[in-house]
């Protein structure tokens, strides 16, 4: 297979967070490009192929439900930690984006291995969505704020009780580029043992 590696390592060299106040709320991403983005995201490897991912792709009308939903799920369940602040960025930072995408692991029936290895593998299907948005020239974002980690949210996505909600994946047309981050010396990060 011949590739242009040049511009696969510009692409990952490239990849950025794009926050929901970065977007550009006027314009819509295509569907198609979301749909190219969870197809690829499905290409990820995983122990065993069991493929553990489900995604719920959430645009239009369906923004709406999704802000309803989780801000209405943390009113309810905050108690005396509520605060104000949290119950409107759950109500608007979904209606910012073109797409949201319910990023989710379905736990294998037979558990032949670890939870870690299936959130590992839900992990890569997340890089290669920001991969393809990267490529695609629009921004993404991976969040677990909100209704992430409730159990109660569950039902909402499809889960039962093994699976896990992982977050949510915001895409949209970009209105401001993310800076690039300086990233610690390789030498840091990585260490070779030749013998």
């Amino acid at each position: 297979m011949n590739y242009n590696i040049e511009e696969i390592n510009s692409c990952i060299k490239n990849r950025r967070s794009t926050f929901p106040k970065q977007f550009d709320t006027a314009k819509k991403v295509d569907d198609t490009i979301v749909q190219q983005v969870v197809e690829n995201a499905t290409w990820a490897p995983s122990h065993g192929n069991i493929q553990p991912w489900k995604f719920v792709v959430f645009t239009g009308e369906g923004l709406k439900k999704l802000a309803k939903f989780q801000s209405e799920l943390y009113k309810q369940e905050a108690g005396e930690n509520f605060k104000e602040a949290t119950y409107q960025n759950l109500q608007e930072n979904p209606l910012k984006a073109s797409h949201v995408i319910a990023l989710c692991l379905k736990r294998d029936p037979n558990k032949k291995f670890p939870e870690v290895e299936e959130i590992a593998a839900v992990s890569c299907s997340v890089q290669n969505m920001y991969l393809t948005i990267t490529a695609y020239g629009v921004g993404g974002y991976w969040t677990t704020g909100g209704v992430t980690y409730k159990t109660s949210a569950k039902p909402f996505f499809g889960l039962e009780e093994d699976d896990k909600l992982l977050g949510f994946f915001y895409i949209g047309a970009i209105a401001v580029p993310s800076p690039e981050k300086a990233r610690k010396p390789i030498e840091e990060k990585v260490e070779w043992i030749r013998a």
